[in-house]
């Protein structure tokens, strides 16, 4: 199939490889000639700019729009929905306010174009292990790209088998239409939210090794807990290897910065009066080390730069 890619930064350039490498042919296009060339290198087609990139596509056409969340990422929908026609889709990956998204979603369709808002989750590591993706809109338009979106996704071998459920179910695969305009966006945000009280735990649990009354290799402790303790996970793959290299980690600086998700889910809660005291108080500890530098702040620093490239340097 084809699928254009807007936006080759640390995710948008490995989804087009990923595309790439699974036979499918990708249009790209990037405000940096120097990332277009990469891609254009490994098989892509290079475009000069949005119109190229709309002209290279067969009818119905499908782009994928993978900028940063805000004026970046209107500017470019707003520039693309004149190009377009009925029956295309436009696939925005960022992580945009789900009410933004439905809203536009509106936009489109009055021109009969369709809007999937897809939240994107796998970081710099989508390329080798695959990418979860949360899927709004349209289901004929997803039924249509399922072979994208098949491609993308880590597949059913990426987890163990679960016997309570159906298996053949894209859910399975690693990809799943969660609703109507906004719902991928919104499973996103709620995706970000928990993952921030999850590193929050887990970083306060290791300033309490580090820090409390006895001698406990902290590095140590996070490679055991990694093989079959309950608390075993990807973020804690990342936290073991960063202490593996550093244990201090000390070029970190403890600074930990929000990206916008954490306190959309917790304004929502707020708005529809849904406790979520776990979520909140992560997010005000993200706050709170912007003004002094704790082990567990350096923690957090190292799981955002090991699974996102997010580079918080001392």
């Amino acid at each position: 199939m084809q699928l254009a890619v807007i936006g080759l930064g640390r995710m948008g350039g490995n989804i087009a490889r990923r595309l790439l490498r699974a036979g499918h042919q990708c249009p790209v296009f990037d405000m940096d000639a120097a990332a277009v060339a990469a891609l254009a290198a490994e098989g892509a087609t290079p475009a000069a700019d949005l119109a190229s990139v709309v002209s290279a596509l067969a009818r119905p056409r499908a782009i994928w729009v993978m900028l940063p969340a805000g004026a970046a990422t209107q500017g470019a929908l707003d520039s693309l929905l004149p190009m377009l026609d009925a029956e295309d889709v436009v696939i925005e990956g960022g992580n945009s306010f789900w009410k933004d998204s439905a809203a536009r979603a509106k936009i489109f369709a009055a021109k009969g174009v369709h809007y999937l808002d897809v939240g994107t989750s796998g970081g710099v590591w989508g390329l080798a292990r695959g990418y979860c993706l949360m899927i709004g809109g349209d289901a004929g338009a997803v039924a249509r790209l399922a072979p994208i979106f098949a491609a993308l996704a880590p597949g059913e071998a990426a987890a163990p088998a679960n016997p309570q459920r159906n298996s053949d179910t894209t859910a399975h695969q690693g990809w799943l239409h969660c609703g109507a305009s906004g719902a991928g966006h919104y499973t996103k945000m709620v995706h970000n939210g928990i993952e921030y009280g999850m590193m929050q735990a887990m970083a306060e649990g290791l300033d309490l090794l580090k820090n409390g009354p006895l001698a406990i290799d902290v590095a140590e402790v996070t490679e055991n807990w990694r093989r079959g303790s309950v608390v075993s996970s990807w973020l804690l793959d990342l936290t073991a290897a960063a202490l593996a290299q550093q244990p201090d980690l000390a070029n970190y600086s403890g600074r930990v910065s929000d990206s916008g998700e954490g306190r959309w889910t917790v304004d929502t809660a707020v708005e529809n009066a849904i406790p979520t005291p776990v979520l909140a108080a992560a997010l005000f500890a993200r706050f709170r080390s912007r003004q002094e530098a704790s082990f567990a702040d350096k923690a957090l620093s190292a799981m955002r730069h090991g699974f996102g490239g997010h580079l918080e340097p001392k």
